[in-house]
C-alpha cells in the first residue's frame, strides 16, 4: 500500500497529464514548464512532496510503535518518566534542520525570480476591466505600438484565447512591466512559472526566458469583478525571424487601431 501511494505521489508530482501551455482534463500537476524558473519551481515542489511523505511515514511509524509498545497489555506498569533530554533536544534540532534544508533552495529560487537581468525585449502590460493591453517600445526592428487583447470565444481552447496574442522571441529575456488602469488584476502564466499583480498606480516587474516555441495560455488570477473569468492571456513564443517579421507587421496593423482611438478621443 505504501509503495502504491509513493508511486501515485511521484506520478502526480512529475507533471503527468500536465498540458503544454494549457490545462488538460484531470490534470494533477503543473503545466509543462518552458522556463528555467518554472522547472526549478516544479523540482522544489516535488522535493517538498517527498519530504512531506517521508515525515508522514516517520510520524506514522512512531504512532504505531507507541500503540503497540506502550499499550496496557504490553506495559501493565506505566512509566512515570516526565523528561528525556535526548528526545527533547532531538525534536528541537531535527525540525530546525528540516526548515534550513527547505529554506536554502527556496531562497535560491527567490533570488532567481527577483534578479534583474538585462532584457532583450520589454513589454508593458496593463490590466483593464476586463481585458489586457500590451505596449511594445520602438526598436530598430519595429515596435512602437500597443494593442488590446480581448477574449475570443470562437477560438480553442474555450475561454483561454484572445483576438490579439502577445508575441515574444524564443530564448530571449523578456521583461514584463505590469500595471492596472482601474482595479487590481494579476497576470499569470503557469507554463512560465510566475504571476504578478497589476496594481493601479504601481509598476511591477518580472522576467522570463522561454526555451521552446508554442502558444501558452494563462488567466487573470486576481478576483477583479464580474468578468474576472473572461480575462485570458495568450503568449505566442516564436523564432527570432518570426518575431522581427511580427514587429514589422504590427507597426502597420496596430498603428491604425491606435490612430483611430486617438481620433475618436479628439472628436469628444
Amino acid at each position: 500500500m505504501i509503495g502504491a501511494f509513493g508511486t501515485l505521489l511521484a506520478m502526480s508530482s512529475s507533471g503527468l497529464a500536465a498540458g503544454l501551455g494549457q490545462p488538460e482534463p484531470w490534470q494533477m500537476a503543473r503545466q509543462i514548464p518552458v522556463t528555467e524558473n518554472a522547472r526549478e519551481i516544479l523540482s522544489f515542489e516535488v522535493g517538498l512532496h517527498w519530504l512531506s511523505f517521508v515525515i508522514s511515514l516517520f510520524v506514522l511509524g512512531l504512532i504505531l510503535y507507541c500503540v503497540f509498545r506502550f499499550n496496557e497489555k504490553a506495559n501493565p506498569t506505566p512509566s512515570k518518566t516526565t523528561h528525556n533530554t535526548m528526545i527533547e533536544v532531538a525534536w528541537t534540532i531535527v525540525p530546525v534542520l528540516i526548515l534550513v534544508a527547505v529554506a536554502i533552495p527556496s531562497f535560491r529560487l527567490l533570488r532567481t525570480q527577483l534578479s534583474d537581468p538585462k532584457a532583450d525585449v520589454i513589454v508593458k502590460v496593463t490590466g483593464h476591466a476586463w481585458y489586457w493591453a500590451y505596449e511594445y517600445p520602438a526598436v530598430e526592428n519595429g515596435g512602437g505600438f500597443k494593442f488590446d487583447a480581448n477574449l475570443d470565444e470562437e477560438k480553442a481552447p474555450k475561454l483561454l484565447n484572445v483576438d490579439n496574442e502577445m508575441v515574444v522571441p524564443v530564448n530571449k529575456i523578456v521583461k514584463i512591466q505590469v500595471t492596472a488602469a482601474d482595479v487590481m488584476h494579476s497576470w499569470a502564466m503557469p507554463s512560465f512559472g510566475f504571476k504578478i499583480d497589476a496594481v493601479p498606480g504601481r509598476l511591477n516587474q518580472f522576467w522570463f526566458k522561454a526555451d521552446r516555441e508554442g502558444v501558452f495560455h494563462g488567466q487573470c488570477s486576481e478576483l477583479c469583478g464580474t468578468r474576472h473569468a473572461y480575462m485570458p492571456i495568450t503568449v505566442r513564443v516564436v523564432s527570432d525571424e518570426a518575431y522581427v517579421q511580427w514587429l514589422v507587421e504590427g507597426k502597420t496593423k496596430f498603428a491604425a487601431i491606435d490612430d483611430g482611438a486617438k481620433f475618436a478621443d479628439a472628436r469628444r
